[in-house]
Parts: structure tokens; C-alpha cells; sequence
């Protein structure tokens, strides 16, 4: 039997929402990066678009010395951007570490977006001066000098599919925002 298609067109990136997850305490972290390899492995990546652990920096003075020290502000919760069907509610559900979702009975509640600024999660809108089909310099990294063509523009998670001439081929490279600049 083939398996559904879950790229449906009618969901769109836009009806993705925030999500609260229940987790065993202390298990934040190891949550994340379990989610982060099942949307990978899956193929996922536009219905579960971004995972995290609120988390806040704080100072700390011990025997005199200061250090900046990164604390979880919510323990025991982790936030999931996610177009919410039966598929991704399953995934995410029966993830190793996972409680269940935040709301009453199986009906999970999406966050208002007061409630995600509360929270502290960056709403960051990225402007950039290139598109798809653009020529772009590697001005960072490995790649560093490197010249390319976009491909393709993930502003979700800030990057970028280039391809790059290596070997005498083109080979697709994913690339940060801050790593590219526009010829």
C-alpha cells in the first residue's frame, strides 16, 4: 500500500502553529533533538517546522566569579511549531520523553502570539537582499569564496540551498543567511 502523501497542498506553512509539549522532567533537550531526527528521517520539514526549549540567560556569581549561564524557563515543557494533523499529533504524541500536549483531554491548544512573546520565543523576521535564481558569494565557513545560485529559501529556519561548482559539478549546499552575500 502507498504511503499517504503528507506534503497536502492544502497545508500551507501559514497554518502552521505553536504547540506546548508535556515532557518528563529534564528530558527538554533530549526531546528536541528525538524530534529534530524523526522530522528529518521522515522528510517532515514542512509540517513540524521548528522545535525548542524556552530558554533564558542568566548570570550566576560563584566563589566570586561571574559567568553567563543558560537556564530552561519552563522545566519539563517544550514548544513545536507544527501544522497540526493526525500524522504530526501521532509523531510528536508518541515521541520517546513526550507526556502529551497542553490543553484538555487529546485536543491540543496552539499558543496565541502574545503567549509565544510571553514565553520568550524569538519572532525573528529576516530580511534579505536575495531571492531564488540569484548569484551569491560564500563569505563565511568552509565554503568560504565560494560562488553560487540560490535554489531554494527556507526564512524558517534562515537558510538557503545553494549550489556550489565543486568537483566540476554543481552540488547543493544548505547555507545560513549570514554565510551569503549577493553579487
Amino acid at each position: 500500500m502507498a504511503k499517504p502523501d503528507t506534503t497536502m497542498p492544502e497545508l500551507e506553512k501559514q497554518d502552521a502553529q505553536w504547540y506546548v509539549v508535556h515532557t518528563y522532567s529534564g528530558y527538554e533537550n533530549k526531546v528536541k533533538a528525538n524530534l529534530e531526527k524523526i522530522i528529518e528521517n521522515r522528510g517532515l520539514q514542512d509540517l513540524i517546522l521548528d522545535v525548542r526549549v524556552p530558554m533564558r540567560e542568566e548570570i550566576e556569581v560563584k566563589d566570586g566569579v561571574k559567568r553567563s549561564v543558560m537556564r530552561k524557563v519552563y522545566p519539563g515543557y517544550v514548544v513545536v511549531r507544527m501544522v497540526m494533523t493526525d500524522e504530526t499529533w501521532y509523531i510528536v504524541r508518541n515521541t520517546r520523553g513526550v507526556t502529551g500536549f497542553v490543553g484538555p483531554g487529546s485536543k491540543p491548544i496552539p499558543l496565541s502570539d502574545e503567549e509565544i512573546e510571553k514565553m520568550g520565543i524569538d519572532i525573528v523576521s529576516v530580511h534579505i537582499d536575495f531571492g531564488v535564481g540569484d548569484s551569491v558569494k560564500v563569505i563565511s565557513g568552509p565554503l568560504e569564496s565560494f560562488i553560487g545560485k540560490i535554489e531554494d529559501i527556507d526564512y524558517d529556519k534562515q537558510k538557503a540551498r545553494v549550489a556550489v561548482s565543486m568537483f566540476g559539478r554543481n552540488t547543493p549546499v544548505e547555507l545560513d543567511f549570514v554565510q551569503l552575500e549577493k553579487i
